[in-house]
């Protein structure tokens, strides 16, 4: 159950912002929001008129056929060969059986030939933009490649890339196919790439040869070739030159996309099933290795078209950038601004290089209407002192989208403040699983600090006590009663589904359980108090703690490890690894230079912890398990007694010292 603190913390943010919201929309704001059009289109063909939000959203969830079939239509893709949805049982909702699409489409229609598709930007380099048609063609081009390699509908093909715009394409041209995509981002070591890669027996891999980030280049062909190693299945290896060195025996980037007279590019798209595969992301790997969650081309299109055009507002005058990874489920939303004709921006590069002002920078150079970043860089510009309206030229930037963990009031208040009180502060929480939002800023609804401003459409929201019944202005589990499009189609290797039902599905029957501890308010707003597992989530990138193990208790010094995230009161982000010792061992200077050595180079350079404790020993459950979750839950201000029953676990008095390393009570 969440924390006594919690609710009160969630009960004094409630009444403290309820009355004065931070932002309210102008009335041209909601007359010029693509929303209030589609209410418009929605109530003419509902006969009714909707008064408001409310109203809107109300409707959505109370006649889900009629609001998917609705928007369908409003974003005109096409013919649907029968029902809308046919069964609403969770897990094992089919929706639109018997229409066939492909994602791909709505980028081709949806181009606009007066602005770039992609900017790319880099640490080192200049601005790259590619245009529209650039897009379409090496997109063509990289299809032929694919299928010259016999690749086929249902073939994976896999990424190991920065963010650039060779990952998109590679990405709209396996989906363009009917193959299925999945890739991670570089900092993963290759151990942790093929925990995740491994598993769905690619026969393509598209690589770089390295990237650049914090000033610092980063030479990854040795990881390439541990990579390539570890997928037997590969028919062919694509190797972007990002840094330009040479790598053996592979296809270049520029042979994959060449384009002659004697091979023209023409693109075609393969007709799928709704629920086609169009890409694998995982789960953070919290408990073994990282679940492969398959999500369907209609599915995400229907979703990402509702969050990005409606919610996001985002069409062909705009201009995209959130910062992230091909690792992370935000690469995936960004690349969903295609589908609107919007331009995205690409940056592989540290948020913080060459100072803090640097997302600022590219924002304002780029002319970016929607900045997306995390709470922990927001805090990293409030402590430098950054000031962002008079640093740079941010006059076109219309919205600051936040997801990762929750930001504070206070950072919600700066960002308002410092980047102007013109933008909209739209803080967003959803997740990998339904790879969109549940809850974010709506161009028409007001902004309260600390708050995400409404569900969105088609989200069946609710908040949970531990007996399953709905609550108000306290805060519960976050439960989704009725099914999304973008719910995933399965699990990869889970064929009887029962890995997918006990993720979500164990707890309340029938309702998705989501993991994060949620506050409904009577204003119609959302507050997220962060999770309710154990997922390590730094800077927007999770990770799973089996991930660190793996790295740290291959030490010799080391018997065993914990490592817990807290997301702390001033939008902070607290990542302590406990360990035990080996007898005559010491944490040594040195000792604490290896672990984070072996995390950075084994695991990922970004989840390397804030402080290494030695601890008297590590708590588990009866049968073995770590108790990651009721350690966080002491960290987050819970009683000893409460976060677990003692006579559960294995020390019970472990937990009365780990209560007592909390900085609170030091």
């Amino acid at each position: 159950m969440p924390s006594r603190s919690c609710a009160v913390a969630a009960q004094r943010a409630t009444e403290e912002t309820a009355v004065e919201p931070q932002w309210v929309p102008a009335e041209r704001d909601i007359a010029a929001a693509r929303i209030t059009d589609f209410a418009r289109f929605a109530g003419a063909r509902a006969g009714r008129e909707f008064d408001g939000y409310p109203a809107l959203w109300q409707w959505s969830v109370d006649d889900l056929p009629g609001f998917w079939h609705t928007l369908w239509d409003y974003f005109r893709l096409g013919e649907i060969g029968g029902e809308v949805l046919a069964s609403r049982e969770m897990p094992g909702a089919q929706w639109f059986p018997g229409t066939r699409i492909n994602y791909v489409d709505q980028v081709i229609r949806a181009l606009n030939p007066e602005r770039p598709a992609i900017v790319q930007i880099t640490e080192e380099r200049a601005p790259r933009e590619v245009s529209w048609a650039e897009l379409i063609d090496v997109t063509a081009a990289f299809a032929r490649t694919l299928r010259e390699l016999g690749v086929g509908a249902g073939d994976r093909v896999a990424g190991y890339l920065p963010n650039i715009p060779e990952a998109i394409v590679a990405f709209l041209a396996t989906a363009s196919i009917g193959a299925v995509w999945s890739a991670c981002g570089q900092d993963y070591s290759p151990k942790a790439a093929l925990d995740r890669l491994g598993q769905l027996e690619p026969v393509v891999l598209v690589a770089a040869d390295g990237y650049a980030y914090g000033g610092k280049t980063h030479d990854k062909r040795a990881d390439l070739a541990a990579v390539r190693a570890g997928l037997p299945t590969l028919r062919g290896t694509v190797v972007v030159p990002r840094l330009g060195l040479p790598v053996d025996d592979v296809t270049p980037w520029a042979d994959a996309v060449a384009i002659t007279e004697a091979q023209p590019q023409v693109i075609t798209t393969e007709p799928v099933d709704f629920d086609h595969p169009l890409w694998i992301v995982f789960s953070s790997g919290t408990t073994g290795l990282p679940k492969g969650i398959v999500h369907g081309h209609g599915g995400v299109l229907l979703e990402h078209l509702k969050a990005v055009a409606l919610h996001a507002d985002i069409g062909p005058d705009d201009t995209f950038f959130w910062y992230t990874s091909p690792s992370w489920m935000m690469w995936n939303f960004q690349v969903a601004g295609l589908l609107t004709g919007a331009t995205v921006v690409t940056y592989d590069g540290s948020p913080t290089h060459p100072d803090p002002g640097a997302l600022w920078r590219i924002a304002a150079e780029t002319g970016s209407t929607v900045l997306g970043t995390s709470p922990g860089y927001v805090l990293a510009c409030i402590k430098d002192g950054l000031v962002p309206r008079t640093a740079f030229d941010l006059s076109a930037l219309r919205t600051v989208g936040i997801t990762g963990s929750s930001l504070p009031p206070a950072s919600s208040a700066w960002i308002g403040a410092n980047a102007g009180d013109h933008v909209q502060v739209s803080s967003i929480s959803g997740g990998t699983d339904v790879v969109s939002a549940f809850a974010g800023g709506t161009r028409t609804v007001p902004v309260w600090p600390g708050e995400l401003s409404a569900p969105y459409l088609g989200v069946a929201l609710d908040a949970f006590d531990p007996d399953g019944e709905s609550v108000r202005d306290e805060v519960g589990e976050l439960v989704v009663t009725a099914p999304m499009p973008s719910m995933p189609v399965r699990f990869w290797n889970d064929p009887d589904g029962h890995r997918y039902h006990d993720a979500y599905f164990d707890t309340f029957p029938g309702v998705w359980r989501h993991g994060d501890w949620i506050t409904l308010t009577g204003h119609g707003s959302v507050v997220v108090h962060g999770r309710s597992d154990s997922t390590l989530n730094r800077h927007g990138i999770r990770m799973g703690s089996a991930d660190i193990y793996q790295s740290v208790e291959r030490l010799p010094e080391i018997t065993e490890a914990l490592v817990i995230g807290v997301e702390q009161p001033d939008g902070g982000y607290w990542m302590p690894l406990f360990v035990t010792l080996a007898p005559g061992a010491e944490l040594t200077d040195e000792l604490r230079a290896r672990i984070a050595s072996a995390i950075r180079t084994e695991v990922s350079p970004r989840h390397v912890p804030d402080e290494v404790i030695v601890a008297p020993g590590i708590p588990h459950t009866r049968t073995g398990k770590k108790l990651e979750v009721p350690i966080k839950k002491l960290f987050q201000g819970a009683e000893a007694g409460r976060v677990v029953e003692r006579s559960a676990v294995d020390d019970p008095e472990l937990l009365d010292w780990y209560a007592g390393q909390r900085p609170s009570a030091k």
